[in-house]
């Protein structure tokens, strides 16, 4: 296995090992994010309470950063996978 493959399947290890499921009673299983991101997300939910940003500005950063983190997750695990079958 070469170096790249052994730093694309530790990376994958990570982004594992910080995903975390809860059981919510009338959703079901959901998906908690890294405390970073619980962090940043609770930062623009600040400013918008506090009228420092519109509400409808911190959605639409907020979705367009949870889009930005899936297509770059789906990237590298595709990365990853294309490298183990080389």
């Amino acid at each position: 296995m070469s170096t790249i493959t052994k730093n694309l399947s530790g990376s994958r290890e990570t982004v594992q090992a910080y995903t975390r499921r809860v059981e919510v009673p009338m959703l079901g299983e959901v998906a908690v994010p890294p405390p970073d991101k619980i962090a940043y997300y609770a930062g623009l939910g600040v400013l918008a309470a506090l009228q420092v940003i519109e509400w409808p500005l911190a959605l639409v950063i907020t979705a367009g950063h949870l889009l930005a983190d899936q297509h770059l997750s789906g990237l590298v695990k595709g990365i990853g996978e294309a490298l183990e079958s080389a």
